[in-house]
């Protein structure tokens, strides 16, 4: 094999250590675990700073896993294998709701919306793969935010109606709700008019890595103003089933 590179080997051991447990370490506790000097470490500490795979509590400088080592460790499951895999269950969540599904992932602070079944009618509809969707203001993007554990898709609040969530209070009292109920709703908060629903996809560690949702007219889905909770179990089926297909 060849003589290895220490800086890399030592940088793999500072990442092992950073994960080995749920708290942050400085640079003290780094140095006496590795057995490594200060001013070496701070130097590899700086570098995985610099390329995000670890990040600095502002108010304690100590360190933990940062969010594109995250990313990077869900590499695996990526993009293409998620659509593939869940495009059976989005054609009938389409058919069963009779509204269009969505499914979607994060992506640089938005959602990217890598799916997308027309609502199965004669209406006019442009296919939107591939754009993005604004994370605060949608249901498959309050899903994904609520399983951000560090917060990397939150946006800068912008109204997109009225109705839009845009106090950041009122939007981490969403995500905690989102989180304990297992779903996400949005009623016209980025379309006038429209209302949607959204449940997390998970790999087979139990990450979200996607979120599946519907979106329809509100007199469809909300007619007397209240969420009908016949579509959410649609939807909370339809994740449940795409879940297990990726556990298989």
């Amino acid at each position: 094999m060849g003589e290895t590179i220490q800086s890399v080997e030592r940088a793999a051991a500072i990442l092992r250590l950073l994960a080995s447990g749920p708290r942050q370490l400085g640079v003290a506790e780094l140095a006496r675990a590795l057995g490594l000097p200060k001013g070496t470490l701070h130097g590899i500490l700086r570098t995985l700073v610099h390329v995000g795979f670890v990040e600095q509590d502002a108010a304690t400088g100590k360190y933990r896993l940062g969010p594109t080592l995250l990313h990077l460790g869900s590499s695996y499951l990526d993009v293409n294998e998620l659509r593939t895999r869940s495009i059976n269950w989005a054609d009938a969540l389409a058919g069963r709701s009779r509204e269009s599904a969505w499914i979607g992932t994060l992506h640089e602070g938005h959602v990217l919306v890598i799916h997308h079944v027309f609502r199965p009618d004669d209406s006019m509809q442009t296919l939107q793969v591939g754009t993005y969707l604004p994370t605060h203001a949608s249901a498959l993007g309050k899903v994904l935010l609520a399983h951000d554990p560090y917060g990397e898709g939150t946006p800068p609040l912008e109204a997109r109606t009225r109705r839009t969530i845009v106090d950041p209070a009122a939007l981490e009292s969403e995500l905690d709700q989102v989180r304990a109920r297992g779903w996400a709703a949005e009623m016209e908060e980025l379309t006038e008019g429209e209302v949607a629903i959204a449940a997390p996809i998970k790999d087979p560690r139990g990450i979200v890595v996607g979120a599946i949702g519907i979106r329809g007219a509100v007199e469809r889905l909300a007619a007397d103003g209240r969420l009908n909770m016949e579509f959410v179990s649609y939807v909370r089926d339809a994740a449940r089933a795409i879940t297990r297909d990726l556990a298989r």
